[in-house]
């Protein structure tokens, strides 16, 4: 079996499929964990978890691009954001839920950045919601899922800072959170393994090559899987609708590059994500 550790079935995207989505995935012996990114596709990312007895749960979390009115566009994808401030007890609400296996996703992105703004009050805005988040993780014993576009530096230097004040909250014998969607370096990869978190690969290593030798590297305890669904289609099917089952490809292209069977990629990603959430 296969875990699509991030997808957004609760995504507007789906919103005439989603049901049949799910139940064709896990008939395909592949479970997910529904991502939410404002209050609203948390609280749908839970009720479609609290449909299915096991192989769908949820995350829910504040994303940084919500945290202000803007229009994000891209090649494969168009939204617009409402303003949504983070109200701490509205989220330890929802996550007290059995479903919910993780505060996610959060993190900082200065990639969608409003330049016509005070840059610098923005990026505290987003420094302070990503903190409040962890610390919601924290006492709640939740794994975070971390969003981190071009704010490397500052990821980074936040969770340190994080790890040395909340140290007695961290666990030991489990990584604490992932870096969903890799798109960093090698050597910061190896900084995230040294504060006890993780990676997940998605799509964007079947047809780019610029993580080839971290996949050689990566230990198997350290990496999932991911579609991000409705983002990042890998190949064959890139320019389609991305959906959970795709996340095999994923797994294909990490058995291809480490010169091993996908058996075994499915055994250690099942595994991770098994003990990450803790399902």
């Amino acid at each position: 079996m296969l875990i699509d550790t991030h997808s957004h079935v609760n995504f507007n995207t789906f919103r005439d499929d989603a049901d049949s989505i799910i139940q064709e995935t896990l008939l395909n012996k592949t479970w997910m964990v529904v991502v939410g990114s404002n209050y609203k596709t948390s609280k749908r990312a839970l009720d479609y978890a609290n449909k299915y007895e096991k192989g769908v749960y949820a995350a829910v979390g504040l994303h940084p691009t919500h945290l202000f009115d803007m229009q994000v566009s891209e090649n494969d994808y168009d939204y617009s954001t409402t303003k949504e401030d983070f109200n701490y007890s509205v989220y330890e609400k929802l996550a007290k839920f059995e479903k919910v296996v993780a505060i996610g996703e959060i993190g900082l992105d200065y990639y969608h950045l409003d330049t016509s703004k005070n840059i610098q009050e923005i990026k505290k805005v987003q420094k302070d919601a990503f903190l409040n988040q962890l610390i919601l993780a924290r006492n709640l014993d939740l794994p975070v899922i971390i969003h981190s576009r071009q704010a490397e530096d500052d990821t980074l230097n936040l969770l340190k800072e994080f790890k040395k004040e909340y140290k007695k909250l961290i666990p030991k014998n489990k990584p604490w959170g992932v870096l969903h969607c890799y798109s960093g370096g090698e050597d910061l990869a190896w900084k995230y393994f040294d504060l006890g978190l993780i990676v997940s690969f998605t799509g964007i290593i079947t047809f780019s090559k610029q993580w080839d030798d971290l996949i050689r590297k990566i230990p198997n305890d350290k990496y999932m899987i991911e579609t991000d669904c409705p983002f990042l289609t890998p190949e064959p099917y890139r320019g389609k609708r991305n959906e959970p089952m795709l996340v095999y490809y994923v797994a294909k292209r990490i058995a291809d590059i480490k010169s091993i069977e996908i058996e075994k990629v499915a055994e250690y990603t099942t595994r991770n994500a098994k003990k990450f959430f803790n399902i």
